[in-house]
């Protein structure tokens, strides 16, 4: 039987970029230092891409984790970042179905950073991740939020949202968190710069690989994206779409 795998799309796009969210490397580290990661925590994070939150923070907090990824790339990638990093012995990369992993242990920290579909919405996210923590561990969560009232179906299309409700305000995001039972106890936010270099990022990733694969099956779908993302882009989602990280705690 056949493992699965994310359609090759996504790993062209991702091209060479460490972090798949728009969260830049210095983000990401302040997120480290913001939850107070102290060495042996156990750290689990579902939807791992290519483990650039495990491999740094076991380099500079000296934690331990496990991370679960669907991709075969970014497992692969993520093995090879920890081997580079000098932490091998103190993370792990599984290849997977993050929503269905059940972890040997209970951890110190759960993460579900940009992927919250694993459990249908923040809530069953949530749930997963609760079922993972130890009692008084923390839960970091990805998540996008309005920015920007959507005027119009267009926008919210525009936006990458499958509907208006998809995604709350920041208000309405954080009221989330209490309405499940968590207390929001930390947050670092992306701003325009780091969605900037995620999202043009992915331009340069495919025409590179346009260039270099013009006669691939997937050339003509991947033209049409390149084509059509940067203007979408600076005109719905770069004015009202955010996105950050939050450390919920269990109340």
């Amino acid at each position: 039987m056949t493992s699965p795998d994310l359609p090759r799309q996504f790993t062209i796009r991702e091209g060479d970029l460490r972090v798949l969210n728009p969260f830049d490397e210095v983000k990401l580290a302040t997120l480290g230092r913001a939850i107070r990661l102290r060495p042996g925590d156990d750290l689990l994070d579902l939807c791992s891409g290519k483990g650039e939150l495990l491999c740094t923070w076991a380099r500079d907090h000296g934690i331990t984790g496990t991370g679960v990824d669907i991709s075969t790339v970014f497992t692969a990638a993520a093995r090879e970042r920890a081997a580079e990093l000098g932490v091998a012995d103190r993370v792990r990369f599984v290849h997977g179905d993050a929503g269905a992993y059940t972890p040997e242990r209970q951890v110190d920290v759960a993460a579900c950073v940009g992927a919250t579909w694993i459990g249908g919405g923040v809530p069953g996210t949530l749930e997963l991740l609760g079922h993972a923590l130890r009692p008084g561990g923390m839960a970091l969560v990805g998540e996008p939020y309005w920015r920007r009232d959507p005027a119009d179906d267009e926008t919210v299309t525009g936006s990458h949202a499958r509907s208006r409700d998809e995604f709350r305000d920041l208000p309405g995001l954080v009221e989330s968190f209490g309405e499940c039972g968590w207390d929001l106890v930390e947050m670092v936010l992306a701003d325009q710069d780091s969605w900037d270099r995620y999202a043009a990022a992915h331009w340069l990733n495919l025409r590179r690989w346009l260039d270099a694969n013009p006669d691939d099956e997937l050339a003509p779908e991947l033209r049409r994206e390149l084509t059509d993302d940067p203007l979408r882009y600076v005109r719905f989602q770069r004015e009202h779409m955010g996105w950050g990280v939050f450390a919920l705690l269990r109340r």
